[in-house]
């Protein structure tokens, strides 16, 4: 069976932008320095060391195709690391990657957010194991706080419910599938011109159950300034590679 990672990269990082004062062309939250080396190279070398792992695919802005390969360049031989142009969207870059993936009906795609750098072998194995055996897997933690359904409103949100938290559970990544399935779900997407919050919910779409495997409250997605001062705090802490 063959493993195949796609990295989605080509997003601008508006929220860290806005909140860390960065001016547009500044660098974008994946390419921001965490221990004195680029987010996305912490999360590339998690799944580079993971053996069943057979290729890579980067999708970053077509600016940003240079700079990353150069970046790569002295990266292991193994797995093979393919820097692609993605689109502006998250769906739109997983799709380009998807359109140069060569794989077998039942290899296993991942999908991995280019900003979480602590995701562990354990959790990206397990994720591994589930969508070869189930179809469809994702990494995700149970909900911790209260969670509730709100109506917005010109003066707010007004709570309508309470959602029991033992029926909540927060995604993560990687999200795995098996290739044939992940395809379908992407080129149904394409056809129908819907946009899915993430691959599994393009997966829900078209019937197929998602199974959930355990994440981690670590395998955070640096999104904020504050996001990246946790990020620091666990690097200092032997969280990272």
């Amino acid at each position: 069976m063959k493993v195949v990672v796609i990295i989605p990269a080509a997003g601008l990082g508006t929220r860290m932008a806005i909140q860390s004062g960065l001016r547009p062309g500044q660098t974008t939250k994946q390419f921001a320095e965490l221990g004195g080396k680029p987010i996305l190279l912490h999360t590339i070398e998690r799944f580079a060391q993971v053996p069943q792992v057979d290729e890579i695919f980067i999708a970053v802005r077509e600016t940003e195709v240079e700079r990353l390969r150069e970046l790569v360049a002295g990266q292991n031989a193994r797995p093979k690391i393919h820097v692609i142009v993605g689109g502006d969207h998250r769906q739109a870059s997983v799709s380009n990657a998807l359109a140069q993936v060569s794989a077998n009906a039942d290899d296993v795609v991942l999908v991995h957010d280019a900003v979480r750098p602590f995701v562990d072998r354990e959790i990206i194995e397990s994720v591994i194991e589930c969508a070869a055996k189930d179809g469809a897997a994702i990494a995700g933690v149970p909900a911790v706080d209260t969670v509730k359904q709100v109506e917005r409103t010109a003066n707010g949100a007004i709570i309508t419910s309470t959602v029991p938290r033992e029926r909540v559970v927060l995604a993560q990544t990687p999200q795995g599938f098996r290739y044939e399935l992940l395809k379908k779900a992407f080129d149904d997407a394409a056809h129908d011109g819907f946009t899915g919050t993430d691959e599994a919910s393009l997966v829900e779409r078209g019937g197929h159950e998602v199974a959930v495997v355990m994440g981690s409250p670590r395998n955070i997605k640096i999104t904020t300034p504050a996001d990246l001062e946790l990020a620091e705090f666990y690097l200092s802490k032997g969280a990272a590679i």
